[in-house]
């Protein structure tokens, strides 16, 4: 049986991008330095060694989708504090790609960032990987009341704030589970399963359009499968 024609995507003109272990690959460990001093911070807070520290950040990344939401919840941490501490690291990890810079520009439309990091530092990651000038908008943890993917308020912010229609957008993520609530919205949603830190957690095929496992392979893919120019 022949394999069923790709889903058309002609009528995106909004390509929704999530940022860490997204728009760099996760191989660079950026994510690796931002852990750390996640750690770093709770161990402060709470005053206990690495490991409890490790099992609080990670129990409350899971439960809550962003360790910091946990510690919001949990421990009344004010976020600008946890914000401007866990990023406030060099970037020499990751660089320039002149393939993805070329894959991005060939998109119809806008290019925007939904991160559950803050803006200032996801505009250092698009420097660093000289994308910044490609990108039109960036909605962050902020913008979202500091309510973190994938809790559909943060998505209605995102919508808001960056002024997209769900159903002419696209949307890519390594975290799978933040592609249910695009789903819903009636987002075009792309799977980035590249290996990730939990990437497959709570997955639900129904809900990922697009499976893929690079994402400049899937970008230079764009103009044989759909004609774009």
């Amino acid at each position: 049986m022949a394999p069923p024609p790709p889903l058309p995507i002609d009528h995106i003109d909004s390509w929704i991008f999530d940022l860490d272990n997204t728009l760099y690959p996760p191989s660079a460990k950026l994510f690796d330095l931002i852990d750390a001093r996640m750690g770093a911070f709770i161990m402060r807070l709470l005053g206990c060694d690495a490991a409890e520290a490790r099992r609080v950040q990670k129990r409350y990344f899971h439960d809550h989708g962003t360790t910091m939401a946990g510690l919001m919840r949990h421990h009344g941490v004010d976020p600008e504090d946890f914000l401007t501490d866990v990023h406030a690291i060099a970037l020499d990890r990751i660089g320039p790609d002149a393939r993805l810079r070329a894959g991005l520009a060939r998109l119809p439309g806008r290019r925007l960032v939904f991160t559950n990091a803050d803006a200032d530092y996801a505009a250092r990651v698009l420097d660093a990987r000289g994308i910044a000038d490609l990108f039109d908008g960036i909605c962050d943890i902020r913008v979202t009341g500091y309510a973190p993917k994938p809790d559909t308020a943060a998505y209605a912010a995102m919508i808001g704030h960056l002024g997209v229609d769900p159903a002419t957008s696209l949307f890519v993520e390594d975290m799978t589970r933040n592609l249910t609530p695009a789903k819903a919205l009636g987002m075009t949603t792309v799977w980035l399963d590249n290996g990730s830190e939990s990437g497959h957690r709570d997955h639900r095929p129904e809900h990922v359009d697009f499976h893929v496992t690079d994402i400049a392979d899937w970008l230079d893919s764009l103009p044989q499968s759909w004609g774009f120019s």
